[in-house]
This record gives structure tokens, C-alpha cells and sequence, in this order.
């Protein structure tokens, strides 16, 4: 989960970045995959075309590790960089899901597990930042449900395409699902959930 806290602490109104922080290869990098979000939904809607936009979502959840190696490569993390790519990654999942649920691509029961779920983290997220509580580092649970349900939806897409391989993305699509939704929430319950309650009883001291 990632909040952020204003430089004088007292949350989102006292951030500001620096041009150097903000223009950055790491951020170029994810400024284009923000750019294809928009590329996903024009395929899967404009073009009816379900396995390019599969493809194009696998390729955009295989991608999310190569800013933050790029950051690191390239020593040039920042403020801005840590806020913009789990921004951009969680925009890129609420717009998805959505739109396969839409296309009828997927089980509603498994989109709504993973959408609810990833709202109420961007809901809190939001409002533990407005009222300037620190950012909390993700879980490895946390990154594992969400690496397995980032391949899980364009599989799901996928087995509902004309792809010849069509049937063995439906098993695959669940195989990755369930622990996906098992590891995401068990990071929300157990774990975040815990740590919202310290953070929040030691700010109110």
C-alpha cells in the first residue's frame, strides 16, 4: 500500500516536487505505460480486437518491474517516482477490470473481489495521505497478489478471444487468480490493516 505525506507533514497539501525529480527516465518509462491504458481500452472497444488488448495488458504488467530497476540502474529514485508508478499501476488495474467485466470476459465474482478490494487501498491510501501519515512499504504477499491477478485478467481476456490457445489461458487465468485474490486480501486483513491502526494511534498521541 502507498500513501504520502507532505514535506511539512501535514500530508497532501504540502508536496511539491522538483522538475529533476519528476523528469526522470524511470518516470519517462511509466509516463508511456500510463500512455497505453487508454491504447488497451481503444483495442478491446474500438477494435474488438481481444487478444491485442490481452496482449498489450500481459505486456503492461510484465513491464512494471523495469522502472523501478531503471531507478535504481540509474540512481534516480524520487519522491515524485515512488508516488507516480503504484499511481499509475493501480489506475492501470481500476480501468481493466472494469472493461473486461464489461466485455464479459471474466467471472463477476473475481472481478469484484479484486476491484473492491483495490478501491478500498485507493481510498485509504487517499485519505491517510491527506491527513499525513507516513507511506508503508508493500507487503511481499501484497506484491505477490498482484503480480499473479496482473496475468490473471489478460488471461481471462485472452481465453475469450479466438486464440488457438484460448482453452489453456481459461485454466491458466484461474490458476493465477486464486492465490492472486488469497495473497491480495490476506496482505489487506492481516497485514495493512494492522499497520493503519499503529500508524493512526501513534499520530493521535
Amino acid at each position: 500500500m502507498v500513501t504520502s505525506s507532505g514535506r511539512d507533514g501535514n500530508g497532501l497539501a504540502g508536496i511539491s516536487f522538483s522538475r529533476s525529480e519528476i523528469v526522470t527516465w524511470p518516470n519517462v518509462f511509466t509516463l508511456m505505460r500510463l500512455c497505453c491504458i487508454p491504447v488497451f481500452v481503444w483495442l478491446l472497444f474500438g477494435r474488438e480486437h481481444r487478444a491485442a488488448a490481452a496482449w498489450l495488458l500481459a505486456g503492461l504488467g510484465a513491464t512494471d518491474w523495469v522502472d523501478g530497476w531503471l531507478a535504481r540502474r540509474l540512481d534516480q529514485g524520487t519522491n515524485f517516482g515512488a508516488l507516480f508508478d503504484p499511481t499509475v499501476d493501480r489506475l492501470m488495474f481500476l480501468v481493466a477490470v472494469p472493461a473486461i467485466v464489461i466485455d464479459g470476459s471474466i467471472p463477476l465474482a473475481i472481478a469484484i473481489l479484486a476491484f473492491g478490494r483495490e478501491a478500498i487501498v485507493a481510498l485509504t491510501a487517499i485519505l491517510l495521505g491527506i491527513i499525513g501519515v507516513k507511506p508503508f512499504d508493500v507487503t511481499w504477499e501484497g506484491k505477490t497478489g498482484a503480480f499473479l491477478l496482473m496475468f490473471a485478467f489478460p488471461m481471462f481476456l485472452g481465453a475469450a478471444s479466438t486464440l488457438s490457445y484460448a482453452p489453456v489461458l481459461r485454466w491458466l487465468a484461474w490458476i493465477f487468480a486464486i492465490p492472486g485474490l488469497g495473497y491480495s486480501w490476506y496482505s489487506l486483513i492481516v497485514q495493512y490493516g494492522p499497520m493503519i491502526r499503529v500508524a493512526l494511534a501513534e499520530r493521535n498521541r
